[in-house]
């Protein structure tokens, strides 16, 4: 029994723990007032996100290699047609492996497949489009997508933050009003801050897209997804 009493001691220590982690506990102090509030800021994607894998088999490893090579500067061709940097696309893997056939009671080597996993980062959301027929018309490229995503996140931050202080000013304003008192100056603040980056408003491959180039887009003349980013601001302010 005394084992199972020091060891619910300890699981409650750690669930305290845990909890002030997620909110400060803030002792009250006489003549202050303590509220909390959420805010919000909604903000433009700044970033468009073009991945794909380049994706080369042959029956020796030199010739996929060589493969992998002349498409890589395919792309590269691609990007300075487009007036893109070729240094702003970046390899995240780069592997060569064999490929067996295992239809029969003993494997078979049949050869050798290059995978590497290309990511390009854009500003100019015009140049999307184009870049995204040129690498669809490639024969060794697959699994590509276009991801919108807010990199430049500090603004919003702060905008969200200032939104949040100013419902809990409000609803410490309102108390001290309720009570017959008037507001003082801020004297105790904590801050947290969260955002939802990974929006996806074109989740179709770039060779699906290419397929349906004839007829509008599914998402011509739509807007990417704004970024949410939310604040919870906890406050102790002084009443006079």
């Amino acid at each position: 029994m005394k084992l199972r009493l020091v060891l619910l001691a300890i699981l409650l220590a750690a669930t305290s723990l845990a909890f002030g982690q997620d909110r400060p506990t803030v002792t009250a102090q006489p003549n202050t007032v303590y509220v909390s509030a959420d805010g919000k800021f909604e903000a433009n994607p700044d970033t468009a996100v073009v991945q794909f894998n380049i994706s080369a088999q042959k029956n020796k490893s030199s010739e996929a290699y060589d493969r992998a090579s002349q498409a890589a500067e395919q792309v590269r061709q691609i990007l300075r047609s487009n007036g893109i940097d070729p240094k702003e696309a970046q390899i995240g893997t780069f592997s060569i492996q064999p490929v067996y056939d295992y239809s029969s009671a003993k494997q078979k080597l049949i050869g050798y497949r290059v995978n590497a996993d290309v990511t390009l980062k854009l500003k100019d959301f015009t140049k999307v489009a184009p870049i995204a027929q040129q690498f669809s018309d490639m024969d060794v490229t697959g699994n590509q997508s276009v991801n919108y995503t807010l990199e430049e996140i500090d603004v919003a931050k702060t905008k969200a933050v200032e939104d949040a202080y100013r419902r809990a000013r409000l609803s410490a304003a309102a108390v001290a009003k309720a009570g017959g008192r008037t507001l003082g100056d801020l004297s105790y603040a904590s801050v947290d801050t969260f955002e939802n980056v990974r929006i996806q408003p074109m989740h179709m491959g770039l060779q699906q897209m290419a397929k349906l180039q004839a007829a509008p887009a599914p998402t011509e003349e739509f807007t990417p997804q704004e970024v949410s980013v939310t604040a919870h601001v906890n406050a102790v302010f002084n009443l006079k």
